[in-house]
């Protein structure tokens, strides 16, 4: 497996959550790690907490001119890019009767369009790298909640994409890999006005008899599984599922 403490990070949605835990463990294992947010003293606290393996940059990655900024920012913090972690989306949850097409095109624009165009900003350093690619997809894709098919509709494309892209850049020696979580604490319901926080964790905790080991999961927990993406040399076009067998349909 690579050495993850030569590596340069990148990694979306790095204030909070998942993407905040990915920037802590893989600082920690030594990895020049840059994050981002459209929140800046989020981001900027994560970073002086990881300490100076960490760079943050505010930026929303829907905008053509922040995603030029990370990258720029990560490449000279970090002397090139290894990889690039795909994290940050927003929550639509909507009955058919309350979709509107502006909302359908923003969720698609903030889960899919943003993270393929970030691809092509980066990709440059990631040949010279032979780096890796990781997005986000979600365990929506394989178990089916009323309400929530707009942004199911948005981790079933990532998902899909992942083995388009494996293919097309595997002659460059980029992988292209994606993590599915199952219920795990973050802020993405409580960002999209949908929860309130302790709701979103009532709510999750109430979730926990839909995995087959009997718990919702932790962030550090899909951490670790976009560290193996990163590093595994011989593992492209998958999506692995770190869901606690939430994806086995198991209720019990």
């Amino acid at each position: 497996m690579k050495d993850l403490s030569t590596m340069s990070v990148v990694i979306t949605g790095g204030g909070s959550g998942i993407g905040e835990a990915a920037a802590h463990h893989l600082a920690n294992g030594g990895a020049k790690v840059t994050i981002c947010g459209r929140r800046a003293e989020r981001v900027e606290a994560v970073a002086k907490e990881i300490g100076p393996n960490c760079a943050w940059v505010q930026a929303d990655v829907t905008k053509d001119a922040d995603r030029k900024l990370l990258i720029e920012t990560a490449v000279k913090h970090g002397g090139g890019i290894d990889a690039l972690v795909s994290n940050a989306g927003n929550m639509e949850r909507k009955p058919v009767e309350e979709w509107t097409e502006d909302r359908l095109q923003q969720i698609f624009n903030d889960n899919v369009v943003a993270g393929m165009m970030l691809t092509q900003e980066a990709l440059p350093h990631l040949v010279k790298s032979e780096g890796a690619i990781i997005f986000m997809g979600s365990v929506y894709t394989v178990r089916a909640y009323p309400g929530a098919a707009p942004y199911a509709a948005t981790k079933g494309a990532l998902e899909a994409l992942v083995k388009v892209l494996a293919t097309e850049l595997g002659p460059r020696k980029i992988r292209v890999n994606a993590v599915r979580p199952g219920a795990v604490p973050t802020e993405i319901n409580v960002r999209a006005g949908i929860f309130s926080e302790d709701a979103a964790m009532q709510r999750l905790q109430s979730m926990a008899n839909h995995h087959a080991v009997g718990r919702i999961g932790t962030s550090l927990e899909i951490a670790e599984g976009i560290e193996y993406l990163i590093r595994a040399e011989w593992v492209t076009g998958t999506v692995l599922a770190v869901d606690g067998g939430m994806g086995l349909g198991v209720i019990s």
